[in-house]
């Protein structure tokens, strides 16, 4: 996912990390065992000035498969769970709007199943998480058509702006 908000103009900054469980600074092993109720999140910063938050949920919502309650595309598992995450009352009035919004779209023949949930604390990813995408792009690149993600993003939104980059 950081690649997606890595590339928008206006967000300055993306972390990620681990959000929504239980377990104090839990690390990525414990994470993804499932065990710990955290869900592998990112942090991103963004100046609203230059980007707003219901064009970053677009973005996100390009992203994802929000259908699938069992994780995301092959990784599986609750920490795969897809959730918005929000700060604030405004944050989460605008999420339940664009949730209605994507579900008015007829795009998807399931019940859009992704959360919306108040944000808890944030836990960063160890260092070689972050930025994976460029550390590791022949296995990025590997992963995103070898999970099903690029043919399903392909296939709900063809070459709409913001679909899966």
């Amino acid at each position: 996912m950081q690649p997606v908000f890595d590339r928008l103009k206006g967000v300055k900054a993306t972390t990620v990390g681990y959000t929504g469980g239980t377990k104090e600074s839990p690390s990525y092993e414990e994470v993804s065992t499932g065990e710990t109720g955290h869900a592998e999140a990112i942090e991103i910063v963004y100046d609203p000035a230059q980007i707003s938050y219901p064009e970053i949920l677009d973005a996100f919502w390009r992203s994802i498969d929000p259908t699938d309650e069992t994780g995301q595309f092959r990784d599986k598992g609750s920490q795969y769970r897809t959730a918005i995450f929000y700060q604030n009352e405004d944050e989460k009035r605008q999420a339940h709007e664009s949730r209605g919004k994507l579900t008015r779209t007829e795009k998807f023949d399931r019940p859009i199943v992704t959360e919306i949930v108040p944000a808890t604390k944030f836990y960063p990813a160890e260092e070689h998480h972050q930025k994976y995408y460029l550390k590791n792009a022949g296995h990025y690149a590997l992963y995103k058509t070898g999970s099903g993600r690029e043919g399903f993003l392909k296939q709900k939104w063809g070459k709409e702006k913001g679909a899966g980059r």
